[in-house]
């Protein structure tokens, strides 16, 4: 048996190995610098974006997946690192969004460096109004796109915004993010998410990371503000929702997936699960992983 600890480390030093992708076209959807969309158009064998006419015919116009980026909501990790996955993403026929979104402060006396998780409430603003924006940057950056057939993907705590932005519709009455019906998605694949918080917390998953996320406190107002947050707890949803985790995973271990996939079921929801053995936390966005090949295919199963 291969050293856990040593090949999650080589599993990481491969997926960051890439040279990061520039996009065709990035466009913003608000003023902050983070707040910006960057759009990869499907790439023909040698990867060139192809010209897709879109004139609203299905043969001519292609899906779109919107990507959301891991790193445990914090600041020294940005899109670019899933660029190498959304150029893999294009290159099997798919337009991809890849959305930045703002992070982690940093820690006081660090000069704005410091491992801070997320901001309370930016984190959600942003992605709330990247999806609320996505119709019109998409008209612009990419006419060829069939925004019909839009799924969510979203890797780690990217996998936690995406099923978070697919439930939407079930967030408490009052919530600044609520939307009065379900979002017009395909389906949502969220890839090792912190999808269960109360489980993420008991597990000290990314060291502390859910709690920084929403905004740290007491233990009553990060329930309250995890019943804004928490997919675990924002079901059913009624949209199709599938979780591809590795079974070694050391960063977000098998065991948060589980628990909300347990929750789905418990409020009458099937939630698909596909479990990759012998994979860890990175291979699922590693172009060079067999697993990256096994996301792609569930995510065009929904698109397509």
């Amino acid at each position: 048996m291969p050293d856990p600890v040593a090949r999650d480390s080589a599993e990481t030093e491969s997926a960051f190995s890439h040279p990061a992708v520039d996009p065709d076209v990035s466009l913003a959807y608000g003023e902050h610098p983070d707040q910006v969309v960057d759009f990869y158009a499907p790439r023909g064998p040698g990867g060139v974006p192809e010209k897709v006419p879109g004139d609203g015919s299905p043969r001519e116009t292609v899906p779109l997946v919107v990507l959301l980026h891991g790193g445990a909501w914090r600041a020294a990790y940005d899109r670019r690192h899933v660029t190498p996955f959304a150029d893999f993403l294009a290159r099997r026929g798919l337009a991809v969004a890849n959305v930045e979104y703002r992070r982690g402060r940093g820690l006081p006396g660090q000069g704005g460096a410091g491992p801070v998780a997320g901001r309370w409430p930016e984190t959600f603003d942003d992605v709330a109004a990247a999806l609320d924006a996505l119709p019109g940057l998409v008209r612009r950056a990419l006419p060829c796109v069939d925004v019909r057939r839009t799924v969510l993907a979203g890797h780690s705590a990217g996998g936690q915004l995406a099923l978070w932005a697919a439930a939407r519709h079930v967030l408490p009455v009052g919530s600044p993010w609520r939307l009065s019906a379900p979002p017009p998605l395909r389906g949502v694949i969220a890839l090792a998410p912190i999808a269960d918080f109360a489980r993420a917390v008991e597990l000290d998953v990314c060291d502390g990371a859910v709690r920084q996320l929403l905004g740290g406190g007491t233990d009553a107002e990060f329930e309250a503000r995890a019943a804004h947050a928490d997919p675990a707890v924002l079901l059913p949803t009624g949209i199709a929702t599938a979780v591809v985790q590795g079974r070694d995973d050391l960063t977000v271990p098998f065991a948060v997936a589980e628990s909300f996939v347990d929750a789905a079921a418990k409020a009458g929801e099937t939630v698909g699960l596909t479990l990759l053995e012998e994979v860890g936390h990175f291979p699922l966005i590693d172009p060079a992983a067999d697993a990256c090949a096994v996301v792609a295919e569930e995510i065009a199963q929904l698109a397509w």
